[in-house]
């Protein structure tokens, strides 16, 4: 049963990489009628009235402890906030860029989100995890300079790169509520951040477009947000942030290729370079995340009294967990009713025969 789990919450990241990778091409050719904070709200109402339609068929199968509570609103808060900022900078930034160039730098959230879990929650960061840290910085930073030879830095980049530390910023706040229902984060995360980035574009004086392209671009933040992050959430139950997001690093590269697939982007030396160096920095950093099972006996010896009787068991079993790549050494640990139960049922079994 718990393979049958694991292996349906790996559907679920490799669904939320494919569903976001459409996320920036798509994106950009909306670019072209509908302005940068706009977009990014819709995008993100798309995801809320998405899913909070889901969520009206739902909500009564869920439990009260489900819910968010008061204790989960700081984090909720932090959530919605960095949700407006970081798609507001990626539209601004695939709008001045290449989608494709866009689509790989979105990796740079993998250095952005081990950097925070480092710095502020002290988190323990393996040396293949630092490899990976300096190939993707590297890797975005070819990307970055439109003109390797003068060093001029591309202006599209830097409003993505801003993007990508927001969303690792929220990794880390929305880590913190993941247990809860999938249908009302997501809700509220869509409605919220999509409001506050309208309220953003009224500020800027940005226009409202026809319904004609508004429409698809609910549709595509319902798809590329809505699903998007509703999977992740679900395949993060069971596999945890660390092996989703590893599945999920798959996601840049899924949009590149349809970066140039369908809008046709010249493929440069450059971004050759960058591509190979970014591949090498995701692959490290999901050799070092996925885990796999393997399967040892354990002998556990009892000694106890019985009616004036002393009685010695000796128990031998198969035993299988998780086993971390990244971890130098793992240990597991079976609970003292777990073997008291099985204490009881051999004893029961010898007074049987």
């Amino acid at each position: 049963m718990y393979e049958k789990n694991k292996n349906i919450a790996v559907l679920y990241a490799l669904a939320a990489a494919v569903f976001y990778a459409l996320n920036v091409p798509c994106s950009k050719l909306l670019l072209a009628h509908i302005e940068p904070t706009v977009m990014a709200a819709f995008l993100y109402f798309g995801a809320g009235f998405g899913v909070g339609i889901m969520y009206l068929f739902h909500r009564k199968k869920e439990v009260s402890s489900e819910r968010l509570a008061k204790k989960d609103l700081p984090y909720t808060i932090g959530m919605i906030l960095l949700d407006i900022i970081a798609p507001i900078l990626l539209m601004i930034g695939v709008k001045y860029g290449t989608a494709s160039g866009a689509s790989l730098l979105g990796n740079f959230e993998i250095v952005a989100t081990t950097m925070i879990a480092f710095i502020l929650f002290r988190e323990k960061i393996s040396k293949k995890v630092w490899a990976a840290v300096g190939l993707i910085t590297l890797a975005s930073l070819i990307l970055s300079f439109g003109n390797i030879g003068s060093l001029h830095f591309s202006i599209g980049s830097l409003f993505v790169l801003g993007a990508t530390v927001c969303w690792g910023m929220e990794n880390n706040c929305t880590k913190s509520i993941s247990e809860k229902s999938t249908y009302q984060i997501v809700t509220i995360k869509g409605i919220g951040s999509g409001t506050g980035s309208l309220i953003v574009a009224a500020l800027l004086g940005e226009r409202i477009p026809s319904a004609k392209y508004l429409l698809p671009a609910l549709v595509l933040g319902f798809v590329a947000y809505g699903l998007s992050i509703f999977t992740y959430i679900r395949a993060q139950k069971e596999l945890g942030a660390a092996k989703t997001s590893a599945y999920y690093a798959v996601a840049p590269f899924i949009a590149a290729f349809l970066s140039f697939v369908f809008l046709h982007e010249k493929l440069t030396v450059v971004y050759l370079a960058a591509f190979l160096v970014m591949f090498v920095g995701t692959a490290l950093v999901t050799a070092d995340t996925l885990a796999h099972y393997h399967s040892h006996q354990h002998q556990h010896t009892f000694t106890h009294t019985h009616g004036g009787t002393t009685h010695t068991h000796t128990i031998t079993h198969d035993h299988s967990h998780l086993h971390y790549v990244s971890d130098a050494v793992h240990g597991h640990r079976h609970s003292r009713h777990e073997l008291e139960k099985i204490v009881s049922e051999l004893h029961v079994k010898e007074h049987l025969q």
